[in-house]
Parts: C-alpha cells; structure tokens; sequence
C-alpha cells in the first residue's frame, strides 16, 4: 500500500494497437496464451473469445495437435478458429501484443523475459512473480528465482489495492486464488484498524480445479468425492502472499493463521475469517465499514443484514461477494468471502488485469 488511494476506476475507452482487426474506431488487441489447455487457461481462452475488444491469435501447450483449439474445446466452435501447437517463443511474438502466461509454477520466470524484451506485455498467472522476497519465494517453491529485474518491477495484480500500478504495468503477478477471497475479506477492518493482522484466522475451502488439471491420486473423483479433508497446514505456499499484502495495507508485519482445505466441488472458494475486535463495534458499524470501503468496486458485493454468500451464487462470474457478522460479547468478528477460483480466483483476474493494463473499462467481456 502506497499511500494514495487506488480503489477508484477511471472510466477509460479502448486504446489503439499496432496490429489486429478493427472494433469500431480501435483496432482489437491480439493477444495469447501461453498453457491454454489447463484449467484456467482454458478459462482464459474462453473469456477471451467473448472479449469485444481482443483477438485471440495464439494458444499453445505441452504438445503439438493436429486438432484445432475449439476441436479440443467444441463448445468453442463459431467463436475462434486457431491452431494448437507446442509453445514456440517466436511464433507468439509475431502473433500477439499481450500475453497471458498460464504455466506451472517456477516455469514463467524462465518465459517472461523474452516477452517482456520483444516490448509484450505480460500478466502472469502462476506464483513466479507475486512474492518480492526472492528468498521466500525459493524457501516455498523450492527453487530459485532466475528473473530478479523483473520480479522488482512485476505489479501484484489484485486492483482493488493497486489499480493504478496496474494501469502502468508491463508485468502483472496474477493474485493467488486463496489470496484474492483472504486479502479482500480482511482488508477493510485492517486499514481502518479495527484488528490486528496478526489476530486474524483464514478456514479456507476450495474446489478441487485450484489445484488444476493434473493426474494425480488424490485428485481423482473416487478420492475426492464423499470427503473433506485440510492440508498443508502452516506451509501452504500462498501463506507468505496474503501476509506480503496485508502487511502493505497495515504497515507493520502481518502473520494470518491460515488453514486450506479440499471441498468435492468443481470451482469455488469460500474463506471464514475470523477476527478478534481491537475495540467494541456492531454488526452495522462494521457493515457501514465494508460498504464505503467497496461502494465503487466493480466486482466486490457486499452483502447486508447479516446475510452470508455461497459459492454457487459467485459460481461462473467475477465478483468476489462478502457478508459478515459480529459477536458483540466476544468481541469478534466473523467475515466470508466466496469466490470463483477460475474467474475472480484467475482467469476473470487476469482479464480485469488486461483490461487496466490496455486502458480499456475494467469490466469489459467480464
């Protein structure tokens, strides 16, 4: 946190760009992406195809195909017609102005900078770029960082604390999907100081697409289905960005308690955080709080008169929705976040973060 206030979108029209076809007095912006057969990279494509603004010229993946984009996708047919190919540097940068980097983790550092070199801008999806501590970053993803210039100047791309940040960007880290639910869901009470960062608990529940498409044993349906289980308790790899990011709002260290479990649903998130009140305060007030705090962001709904979100009314949008309680005489607040891990949790994002990045209005084929 800055300082300067970055909540307030500034309407913006489209900007022109060196190539692609016309969209009324702009010309579309084309745009790529890079690991388009994972889950939110399939996200991605699919937003993209409806964008009013962009064209979706280049989708790779592991491997060549002979099948085309929409004969792996169908219900994409009549809405693109683009080959699928292994990834090839040169071939994306003749073909795209923006792109969108949907690779594993501790992939993207070794491709953003040859993007970022042939003048392209970049939001990366993975965690390559959001956590400024580069001995953090290899203390929970067990390698090295190997792009130090950029990761100075990459932009955390959660825009309801850095929108202006991400207007001027080059380089976006697309927000975790826990992070985004936790960081906006504690937000508020933080900057307003109500609680102590440090106090604050996250239970946090996600579908089993956060952990993206992949064999694995315990991700297969017969594990899944019919169970609920934690994990990775005290060493989830999103831990160090929520408290990077809380403790800019607060401006002192901030450590959460956060505890990530496995839901049997396909997409979704829902966060229960716990907070314990630094002075008394009533449902209402903190109400009034949250409102003001969110009265202009576009993708954020706060709920009132006690009412709690679900994951099935986020469920296929971008909208992060809040509701929030307060026991008086314990002095405790209690707030949930719901979430689409794929939309608001990634692909929507990353989308939001285009958007921004190009000038265009942020909601824009979202």
């Amino acid at each position: 946190m800055t300082g300067e206030d970055e909540r307030v979108p500034q309407a913006a029209g489209p900007v022109n760009v060196a190539h692609g076809k016309e969209c009324g007095m702009a010309k579309k912006l084309r745009v790529g992406v890079v690991g388009a057969t994972g889950y939110t990279g399939e996200e991605l494509v699919r937003i993209l195809c409806g964008h009013p603004l962009v064209e979706l010229t280049y989708a790779s993946g592991k491997e060549t195909r002979e099948a085309k984009i929409q004969d792996i996708f169908p219900y994409l047919k009549n809405s693109v017609d683009l080959p699928y190919a292994a990834f090839s540097f040169e071939e994306a940068a003749a073909r795209c102005d923006f792109v969108f980097l949907s690779l594993p983790h501790t992939v993207s550092m070794s491709v953003a900078p040859a993007f970022l070199k042939a003048r392209k801008k970049v939001v990366d999806v993975s965690a390559d770029y959001r956590l400024k501590d580069a001995a953090l970053y290899e203390t929970f993803y067990k390698v090295r960082h190997q792009d130090a210039a950029n990761l100075e100047r990459a932009v955390y791309g959660l825009p309801e604390i850095h929108r202006e940040k991400i207007r001027k960007a080059v380089l976006v880290a697309n927000p975790g999907c826990y992070p985004t639910g936790a960081i906006l869901g504690v937000l508020p009470g933080l900057r307003h100081g109500l609680w102590d960062g440090s106090a604050v608990t996250i239970d946090a529940k996600s579908g089993v697409t956060g952990a993206g498409r992949k064999a694995e044993k315990s991700l297969n349906f017969s594990e899944v289905n019919e169970s609920f289980k934690a994990y990775k308790l005290f060493e989830h790899q999103h831990v160090p960005e929520i408290n990077q990011e809380l403790s800019g709002v607060s401006g002192r260290r901030t450590e959460v308690v956060f505890v990530p479990h496995l839901l049997p649903v396909n997409r979704g998130i829902l966060s229960t955080i716990y907070a314990p009140l630094k002075k008394k305060i009533t449902g209402e007030e903190l109400l009034s709080v949250y409102q003001r705090e969110y009265a202009r962001e576009p993708f954020v709904k706060v709920y009132a008169g006690g009412a709690l979100p679900e994951l099935k009314n986020v469920a296929h949008t971008n909208f992060c929705d809040i509701g929030l309680r307060v026991h008086e005489g314990k002095r405790l607040a209690v707030i949930v976040t719901a979430i689409d891990n794929l939309q608001k949790g990634a692909a929507g994002q990353a989308v939001q973060n285009m958007n921004l990045m190009m000038g265009f209005d942020e909601k824009t084929g979202l």
